[in-house]
């Protein structure tokens, strides 16, 4: 953590810049799925991570690819092309997504008729297919 002084106006500001960090996305199987489980913020700085986990998710299971979003409240442009390029490359990708925003970024940019979302992980992982 780095404390900024600066001069303004006759008064001294101080701002805390923080290095911000993202959570890795952990991938785990339950019940036969691939699930990968997002941090709160997914974009530019975290997309490839993104990449990498859908690719080993996609190598460790049979079946849909659940992206667990309920933890994140930001999803810039970035990490929504990492998703279409994994629809793109065959990968059948599920969204768990409870963030209004979140929601309202995949109406807007049609994803969310091209890769179905779901409110909660119950719903997705019902949607294993059958033997």
């Amino acid at each position: 953590m780095c404390i900024l002084t600066c001069l303004r106006a006759a008064r001294i500001l101080v701002m805390e810049v923080v290095e911000v960090t993202h959570a890795s996305f952990a991938v785990e199987v339950i019940g036969g799925m691939p699930v990968v489980t997002a941090p709160c913020e997914v974009d530019v700085a975290n997309a490839e991570e993104l990449r990498q986990a859908l690719r080993n998710a996609s190598a460790q299971g049979h079946g849909p690819v659940v992206v667990d979003m309920t933890h994140t409240w930001f999803c810039d442009s970035a990490a929504l092309h990492v998703m279409v390029d994994a629809r793109k490359r065959g990968d059948d990708l599920l969204l768990v997504v409870t963030s209004s925003n979140v929601l309202r970024v995949l109406a807007i940019t049609g994803i969310d008729t091209v890769i179905p979302n779901f409110s909660t992980l119950d719903e997705a992982l019902a949607r294993m297919p059958g033997p």
